[in-house]
């Protein structure tokens, strides 16, 4: 059963002045590299703009845009129906530029229907054209369906990656444990601090990131899709956060992230933290075992050569 989504032209978000700038930069296209050759193809459903040695992505966006938008709709159980504009880049330092963000690889201007792509990261790992969008459009969904209410960011990405199978919008990095550590240290965000914006620095966003995809996980997990969608419902018609949790799952947010934190470390140990690092733990200690008997040998090396000197110098003449 779909709901219905409520569009409207105004937002209550305060849409960030970085996004404000994109919108001015990208729709006067002189401001982008190659301004000449921008094109733009549409239907019903979406509108593509794209600089024009993107053409072959621009079709395979539109080619695929309609199954990306079913899925998306079976799964949130929302009813998409605003036609989204798509943006392509093709440089990389153009977008930065704009977003501000080396780790962003995408973003979405929810006020504007509006979906920003750098297309030069959509071949690295683990990010691909298909799960970015849909990433994206999750975004453009759930403020759509919201109207005026107050959507936290935490529940926004939160949602949006599980939405599109785990992917953020920015680069993680190589770190992957980094929710195991802060669960081990105890060194959360909490997220009545993740309501409104994420922090900026680099470390505590990924990790702001990966609470928010673990904390809706958990959530799915014991309250089903249901549980979000009343969450998302009483958002909707005004209620803050920690109001809505309440009402839509009978506990607190904040017991609800006593909860999880909880269900956290049942899963994560040193034992087993140890224990799926034991390769890179036997590997750093072999290194640390053949420095110290490179070290040995050199000492007694050394210690040879004083004696030899020695035993010249106290030798017949």
């Amino acid at each position: 059963m779909f709901h219905r989504a409520h569009h409207s032209p105004e937002m209550k978000r305060i849409v960030p002045a970085m996004y404000t700038l994109l919108v001015i930069l990208i729709l006067f296209i002189p401001q982008i590299p190659d301004a000449a050759g921008t094109e733009s193809i549409r239907s019903d459903d979406v509108m593509v703009r794209f600089e024009k040695p993107l053409k072959d992505v621009a079709i395979t966006v539109m080619r695929t845009y309609p199954a990306i938008k079913h899925e998306l709709e079976k799964k949130l159980r929302l009813e998409i129906d605003f036609a989204p504009t798509i943006i392509l880049i093709r440089d990389t330092g153009s977008f930065q530029k704009v977003a501000g963000n080396r780790l962003v690889v995408a973003v979405a201007l929810s006020k504007d229907n509006l979906i920003v792509i750098d297309n030069s990261k959509m071949k690295t790992h683990p990010f691909s054209l298909g799960v970015t969008l849909k990433h994206e459009l999750s975004h453009l969904a759930l403020h759509d369906y919201i109207g005026k209410g107050n959507l936290p960011r935490w529940l926004n990405e939160g949602v949006a990656q599980w939405a599109s199978d785990g992917i953020a919008d920015i680069i993680i990095g190589e770190d992957r444990d980094i929710l195991k550590k802060a669960t081990l240290s105890g060194k959360y965000i909490p997220m009545s601090s993740l309501a409104s914006e994420f922090p900026a620095e680099t470390h505590l966003l990924r990790l702001s990131y990966e609470e928010s995809k673990s904390f809706v996980a958990y959530i799915i997990k014991e309250y089903g899709v249901e549980g979000v969608m009343r969450i998302l419902d009483h958002l909707r018609k005004g209620g803050q956060a920690d109001v809505a949790v309440t009402k839509g799952l009978s506990v607190s947010l904040y017991e609800l992230e006593e909860r999880w934190h909880s269900h956290l470390k049942r899963r994560t140990t040193w034992f087993t933290y140890f224990s799926s690092h034991i390769y890179e733990i036997i590997f750093a200690f072999g290194a640390l075992f053949l420095t110290y008997g490179f070290i040995q040998f050199l000492i007694r090396k050394r210690a040879y050569k004083d004696e030899e000197n020695m035993e010249d110098r106290d030798g017949p003449e």
